[in-house]
């Protein structure tokens, strides 16, 4: 391996150590590790649309042509990316408006790397022996899902507000129980045909990210 992609390996695993101290000293203020984001995040609506668009990436994953495309790192990242998009973008939006602490966006920002690129990164050093030639590319392929599938399962309806993005609000993460997918349907719909759009074009038409 290449002194660069030593060196490379060495910034963002430290990165990634250093949020994962941040996220354990400050934990009580993220909104992360709070239960309410993750009934926010596992409403059935959410829960459904992950596994179509996870079983998607799976299945097309192995016949993209791409070799550092395969049924594993289809699944993890599509899982990483569900899990932490909405929270990552929200966070990384109220620090820019100083909601939040600058801390928070840095773990946020090591979330989405760390979904969109490091583990990948990781998984074919460990597959293969070597760091891929794709992953510069793949920062930004990647990453223009990632946001993408932040914005859409942020996506909510509010009494009195209507449709917005769950981090617009004060109090967010918060648990809603009145948000059916109905109310949110016509504004989902484009960002859901944003993202099939993408997978379709990085993977079928480019030959994998």
């Amino acid at each position: 391996m290449a002194p660069f992609f030593k060196i490379y390996i060495i910034c963002w695993a430290t990165a990634c150590f250093a949020a994962l101290f941040l996220f354990i000293r400050e934990r009580e203020t993220i909104g992360l590790a709070r239960a309410e984001y993750w009934r926010f995040i596992f409403k059935p609506w959410r829960l459904m649309t992950f596994a179509i668009a996870c079983l998607s990436m799976i299945i097309i994953a192995p016949y993209t042509g791409d070799p550092t495309w395969d049924y594993y790192d289809a699944f993890f990242m599509s899982t990483l990316t569900y899990l932490t998009s909405p929270w990552a973008i929200g966070a990384i939006y109220n620090a820019g408006k100083r909601k939040l602490k600058l801390s928070h966006a840095f773990i946020a920002i090591c979330a989405w790397m760390f979904s969109a690129s490091w583990s990948y990164d990781l998984y074919l050093v460990l597959r293969d022996g070597g760091y891929p030639e794709t992953w510069f590319s793949n920062i930004f392929a990647s990453s223009v899902l990632y946001v993408s599938a932040g914005l859409f399962w942020s996506l909510d309806w509010i009494y009195g507000r209507g449709v917005t993005f769950a981090f617009l609000e004060n109090n967010w993460p918060y648990n809603n129980p009145e948000s059916p997918f109905s109310r949110i349907l016509w504004y989902a719909l484009p960002l859901m045909a944003l993202v099939s759009f993408l997978i379709l074009y990085f993977f079928l038409f480019k030959g994998g990210i």
